[in-house]
Order: structure tokens, then sequence, then C-alpha cells
């Protein structure tokens, strides 16, 4: 059982909040405040507040036994010294609300009031909200506090998200249908600067830039390096330089360097020298722009990705905010905290984070980093101008009957009625409220006009943005869809549309894939699997979009998908994170990978060995076996993880990250968007390039790094396991011998993007759009893997890319 410090000191809770005043909390005094309590909760303002006395004497006695009872507060709220507000902490345990959840241990209960008041404070009830839980989180016995607010209530519940609290489900309580809601530590973190509403750019300050300028410098010179975009000459201190393409300022640091040409540039041994000799900070814009020669960028690309990095420096810049949740807590949390939590971004592109299109104001209501809760806008798109793609074993009705509450179904129904529209005439779209108020609203002004489209309203439920910030989890029904949407919006070399044209198959082909990887007994022994993307809608109206040509963006602003929940997949003990948390490094040089390793209690070999046996050996066998080339980066793996340990992998983002690289393989009619004539020699960059040389590299690094497993071994238990693979699957074994050829192309994305940033790659073609310059040394050459041994180095040519520290120790 929680217990808690007793507060008698008002000065523990007191804050002085910047145009609001003074707010501080005192204990009820029964015989005092009884006559204010009862005007207080007998307002209008309250009919949500419990059920309350008909008099003065009975809330005396309410509040009077509330003192008296063990693990049950009540308190006033003071605004310049004057009563404004009440405030109940309690234990769930000896309440009501405990016998509809598991309680666990730090857990404690509000409940709030703000009093009514003539004369109205701008922001006053959120600032209330947020000396509460500072005060109750001050306490370090408190590990999250739990609401239950009516259903009805969507003031409050609104307030509730807000501050950070997630909607778990719906309980009965006496007198009211409630919310059951849960805030820990890191949510509140995160929600707390919005929460008291700051300025939409108070991260932006000379610290917080200067030290996300640093972290991004370093992050470029060693992608350009690996690129071959720059090439870092050694100094006779051991350290690197790179001039700018004057030949007069130049840049200097240590760094590691790894396999795979990988370089880990040291960030505080970076400095700047300008072209007078001068030392000033390191600056990203300026290094491109010194080395926009080197780059390749033309006149018309330099100024757009210049905006592209400055977006991304002013994310890294609300990342570095203190209440950052560390790695060692993350490794237990659960997905979404995760996903909020998350700094790097792609790992090999530099301006990660562009998001061209979204004001100040936009970042802080969608960005995933922020983690802030919003509610879905829904259209109504007339059925004969929109596609509606279900997989086989789905109804229309089935899937809104899972997706939406009888209650909306039927005010959504209303709402078309009372426009004389025939409602089964339509189609129901989910849409990102940006895209709505910016684009469909006014691009699409025609087609709302005409009825065409029908604005209906928002969703009930909350979700939360992933790592991606057009694909949301629901929070208020967690074992509901993901949900990804159309975002307009220039990020990472694409404007982030969804295709009509492609929604109209992504069902079958996820049903395709899907049915092939259940019926496989070696991905059945790795337990992998893939989330669906179960149902598409896309809708086909629209002027500007029919005037398109195809692939435009015009032909990709109103389109969505629904793709499995991984929540209904995961056992009593196991948590789920995206596989890019495992190069996570937080804001102490943790890394989040080291953390798992540790809390899972294995020998670092034998940990890897069970993450490449539930990640690389699908990948692989899908190819060999299959001929299906996947997308499989950080974002798109789920790790279902036990103690640390990844058990197994779901696979998410199929539709339009899948190929079957041979004509030779007869498939469905409708899934074979997905299938090219890929060469031959191209085919095994699938995994050399989108798993060793994307995130095997960075991930043996950061291993490497942090102490965990010397960067050789990594290799080593990497090829083992591939020669394992080998062994069971003799017939493929040749082909995967190509895995371990001594060189393979190196495929460069930041040069991708800086030749054209807003469509890098076609869509139609995609092989084709490779840009490959020269090779890279395969670390698994040298090792030639029998089982059981730990591997053995083969007598081939050796990486000149092996780990050694260079400099800096």
């Amino acid at each position: 059982m929680t217990t808690h410090t007793t507060t008698t000191d008002a000065d523990l809770s007191a804050q002085q909040i910047s145009g609001v005043g003074q707010l501080r909390l005192r204990p009820v005094d029964p015989d005092a405040d009884a006559a204010l309590l009862h005007g207080w909760t007998t307002h209008d303002k309250a009919r949500f507040w419990e059920p309350t006395p008909a008099d003065v004497e009975g809330t005396r006695a309410v509040y009077q036994a509330i003192a008296a009872r063990p693990g049950h507060d009540a308190f006033i709220g003071e605004h310049d010294g004057r009563p404004a507000f009440l405030v109940e902490r309690y234990d769930p345990r000896q309440d009501a609300v405990g016998s509809t959840y598991r309680v666990q241990d730090g857990d404690v209960g509000m409940h709030v009031l703000v009093a009514p008041s003539g004369e109205p404070v701008a922001g006053f009830t959120r600032a209330v909200f947020a000396v509460v839980l500072d005060w109750l989180f001050a306490d370090p016995a408190t590990v999250r506090v739990v609401v239950e607010p009516d259903v009805r209530n969507d003031a409050v519940r609104r307030l509730n998200a807000q501050a950070g609290f997630v909607v778990h489900r719906e309980v009965e309580l006496p007198g009211k249908r409630a919310a059951l809601s849960a805030c820990t530590r890191a949510d509140y973190g995160r929600a707390r600067p919005s929460l008291l509403r700051p300025g939409p750019v108070h991260h932006l300050t000379p610290q917080r830039w200067d030290a996300a300028n640093r972290t991004l410098v370093a992050k470029a010179l060693g992608e350009f390096a690996h690129e071959l975009l720059v090439r870092p000459e050694p100094l006779p201190d051991n350290r690197f330089e790179v001039v700018a393409d004057d030949g007069r300022a130049c840049y200097r640091f240590t760094a590691r360097r790894y396999a795979l040409d990988h370089w880990l540039v040291d960030a505080a041994s970076l400095e700047y020298w300008d072209a007078d000799g001068e030392p000033a900070p390191p600056d990203a814009l300026r290094l491109v722009t010194d080395l926009r020669t080197s780059l390749q960028l033309s006149a018309e690309i330099l100024p757009v990705y210049l905006e592209e990095l400055t977006s991304t420096l002013a994310s890294a810049a609300f990342k570095l905010g203190p209440e950052r949740p560390g790695s060692r807590q993350l490794a237990g949390e659960r997905f979404q905290v995760v996903e909020a939590a998350m700094t790097e971004g792609h790992p090999c592109f530099v301006a990660c984070n562009g998001r061209l299109g979204l004001s100040a104001q936009d970042f802080l209501a969608y960005a995933p980093e922020v983690g802030r809760p919003i509610r879905l806008t829904w259209l109504a798109a007339r059925r004969d101008l929109t596609t509606l793609a279900l997989s086989t074993d789905l109804t229309e009705d089935a899937l809104l009957d899972a997706e939406l509450d009888e209650r909306v179904r039927a005010d959504f129904h209303r709402r078309l009625t009372e426009l004389g529209l025939d409602a089964a005439g339509y189609v129901l779209v989910p849409v990102h409220p940006w895209q709505w108020e910016n684009r469909i609203a006014v691009t699409f002004a025609a087609d709302l006009a005409r009825r065409d489209l029908v604005h209906l309203g928002d969703s009930q439920d909350e979700y939360q943005a992933q790592q991606s910030i057009r694909t949301f989890a629901n929070l208020t029904r967690p074992e509901r869809h993901y949900v990804k949407t159309a975002m307009s919006v220039l990020n990472m070399g694409f404007l982030r549309g969804l295709s009509a044209k492609y929604m109209a198959a992504t069902p079958a082909i996820n049903d395709w894939l899907h049915g092939l990887v259940q019926s496989d007994d070696e991905l059945g022994a790795r337990r992998f699997s893939v989330l669906r993307e179960r149902a598409a809608v896309g809708y086909l109206g629209g002027a500007s979009a029919q005037a398109a040509p195809s692939g435009s963006p015009y032909r990709k602003m109103l389109a969505a998908l629904w793709r499995e929940s991984a929540v209904p997949r995961v056992a009593e003990g196991e948590h789920v994170m995206t596989m890019a948390a495992l190069l996570h490094v937080d804001g102490h040089g943790r890394s989040l990978a080291a953390e798992l390793v540790a809390r899972s209690g294995l020998d670092p070999r034998d940990w890897l060995r069970r993450y490449l046996q539930a990640y690389l050996v699908p990948v692989v066998h899908l190819l060999y076996r299959h001929d299906v080339a996947l997308m499989p980066h950080g974002e798109n793996i789920i790790l279902v993880l036990r103690d640390g340990v990844v058990d197994r992998v779901l696979l998410k983002d199929i539709g339009e990250e899948v190929l079957v690289v041979t004509l030779d393989r007869e498939l469905p009619a409708d899934v074979g968007r997905i299938q090219f004539d890929v060469p031959a020699e191209l085919r095994p960059l699938s995994v050399l390039t989108d798993v060793v040389d994307s995130f095997l590299r960075f991930l043996g690094a950061r291993l490497d790094a942090s102490g965990t497993l010397p960067e050789r071994e990594f290799w080593s238990v990497a090829a083992q396991v591939l020669a394992e693979y080998q062994q069971r699957h003799p017939d493929v074994a040749g082909a995967v011998e190509e895995l371990f050829a001594p060189e393979f192309a190196r495929s460069c994305l930041n040069r991708l993007q800086l030749r054209k940033n807003d469509e890098m790659v076609d869509l139609e073609d995609p092989a084709y759009s490779l840009c490959l310059e020269g090779t890279l040394v395969n670390p698994l050459a040298r090792w030639r893997g029998v089982p059981g041994s730990g591997g053995r180095e083969s007598s081939g040519r050796e990486s000149t890319g092996r780990s050694a520290v260079l400099a800096g120790g």
C-alpha cells in the first residue's frame, strides 16, 4: 500500500504562475469551510461532482469523515490568498474505483473542483491542474495519478488529456459511468509545458539551440562522411578535420570509426574555426552552407533543405526539455510513452524532422515528441467517389462497429439525414485535423459545397501520434486499430500524403503477406507476424486531384487506413516498443539498448542472438524463400519484449513498403502492384542496405560505445545467426551466401534527399531510385559462423572499418 506524507506546510504547494497569480493548498477545516464547500459543490458548475448533501451540516459531516479516513485528504486551493478550488487526494484501494482495475503501488487518486467565479482568469483551470499535479508528483511515493471523470464531462476530460492523462477504459461507479484515466510522471512531464501554455517557441533558447546544433552537426559530419560527400582528414593530434568548400573555415573533432565506414563523432569535441581563424559554436545551417558544393546542393534545393534542417533543430531543442524520461525508465515503459520520448528520428537522414507546412502552434499540437492527445476529424465521402477496400475477414459495418461507439455513429448518421442526405450513400473517412483545416476545407471546398464531402465532427476517442506524425494509436481504446492518415507536409523526401489509388489494393496485399507468413514453418518458429492494414479508404473526387498527373500530391490528400493494434497481441508480462528505440540515447548519454541488455540479465551476445533470430532471420527468409523484400527499418518493426529480451517482432507499414522482387512468382491480380523485376545484383541490398547498413551498423556502434558488447563480437553473432539459418535451409543456403560478399554497393539516402527533397524515390519503381556511390566492406564477410563455435574469422579480405578509438581515449 502506498503511504503519503501529510501536508501541513502550505508552502510545499505554493507557486506563482505567470499571468494567473499565486496558487497554494491548505488542508480543509470541516467546521470553518463547510458553508463555502457546500456553496461550491451544489453550484450548477459542479453537476458532475460526487453526490452532495443538501445542507451545510451534511457537507461538514462529509469532510469530517474524510479528515478521519486514512488515505483520504481534502484541501482548499487559494488564489492570491482567496479560496478558489477544492482538491481531494485518496488511495484508490480504499475507494470504489479500486474495484474496477488492478491498483498498482504508487497510484494516487485525485479530484479537483474549481469554484464558480464572476471574474474568470485566462488559463486558471490549467494552472490549477499544474500546481496540483506538481504537488502530487513532488511526493516520491507517487508513481501515477488516477482520475475517474463522468464520461459526459467533456470539459474535464479535455483538460485531463492536456495534463497527460490517458483513458484506459470506461467503468461503472456509484452514480456515474466514468472514464478511468491515469497519468504517469513521464506523461505529466511531457504535458506540463503545454498545460501552462508557454509561447510556441518557449524551447528555442540559446542553450538548447546550441546543444541541438552540436548534436546535429556531429550526426551530419558522420553521415556525410559515410556517404563520401565529405572526407575527414586525420590531423597530427589524432583528431579529424573537414574543410569548408572555400578552403578556409574548418570543423575539427574526435570520432570512433566502426565497420561499414561508420563515424561516431563526439559532439562534445566539435570545434568550428571561421575563415578568419576565429572559433564559433558549431552550427548545422552554416555547415551545409559551407559545404553546399561538396553536398551537390542546387540553388533551388538549398533554401528548402536549410528550412528542413531548421525545423529538425527546433524539434531537437524541444526534446532537450528536462522532463524527458531516461533510458532506464523507458526500458519498462508502455508503447506510447516510448514513442513520444524518442530523440533520434531516422538514424541516416540528417534533415529528419522537416515537417514543412506546420506552424509553431501546429508543432505543439501534433508533433509526436510532444505526445499530446488529439481527436481525429471525420468526414463522410460520397460512396461513388470513394474507394473502400477491406480484408476478406472484415465488413464495413464490423469495422465501424469496432472503431466508433454506437452513440458516435448515430450522431454521424443524424448529421447526414438532417442535411437531407442518404447515409447509405456515404463512406466515413478519418482525417488528420491539420489536414482538414489546412488542405481539405480549402482545396476541396467545392466538394463540401456540393455535399460530395460532409464534415461530421471530431472523434470521441483520443489518439496520440506514433513516431510517424500521421499515424495514431488510440488512447481511449488501445485495442482499436492504429489509424494512418494523409498529411500534406514535406518531411524527409516526401509530401506525406496517402494515395487513394494505392489504398484500393492495400488490404489485399496485407492479406496475402499475412497468409504467406501464417503458412511458413520458419516464420512460425520465430513467431513472426504482421500487423495487417485491414481497411483503407481513398477519395477520388476534387477538381485538382482529377486534373493532376499520376503520383501528384493532389491525388494523395484524402485517404486513410486502419492497421491492427499491437495491444491484443501482448500477453501479461510483455511490453512493446518500436525497434527504433534500440538506437535511443537519453540526455545523460545512456543507451536504451544497453539498458534492455542489463534488464535482461543475459550475456550481451545471447541477448543479441535472440533479437537477431526474431528480426534478421525472418527478413532474410522472406527474401530468399519467397522473393519478398521488406522495408524493415526501425519504425516499421515493433519489438515484443519480456524482461528486456526481444521475444518476437511485429511487422507494420506493409502496403507501401513491401516488394516482390521477381516477375517469376505468380501473385493474385490485386496484389500485382508490389511486383517488380528487380535486378539480381540489387536484391541482396534489401538486407545489406536496409538492415545491415541502415540499422545494424548504428546498433553495433551503440552497444560498443556503451561498453555493452564489442563491435567485433556484434558482427560475429550476426554472421553466426545467418550461418545457422543456412544450415536449417540448405536449399537456399547458396543464395544466402551473397550476404557474406566481401563488399556491397553503398546506398546513400542523404544524397537522394539533397538531390530532390520533395520526392526522392519514385514509388512506382523504387529499385531504380537508388543512389549508389562506391562500395562498403561487408563486416559479415570476415566471420563465417559455425553453429555453436562463436564464429570464426574468415581468411578473406579484412574490414578496414573495424572498431577503433582513433582519438579521445
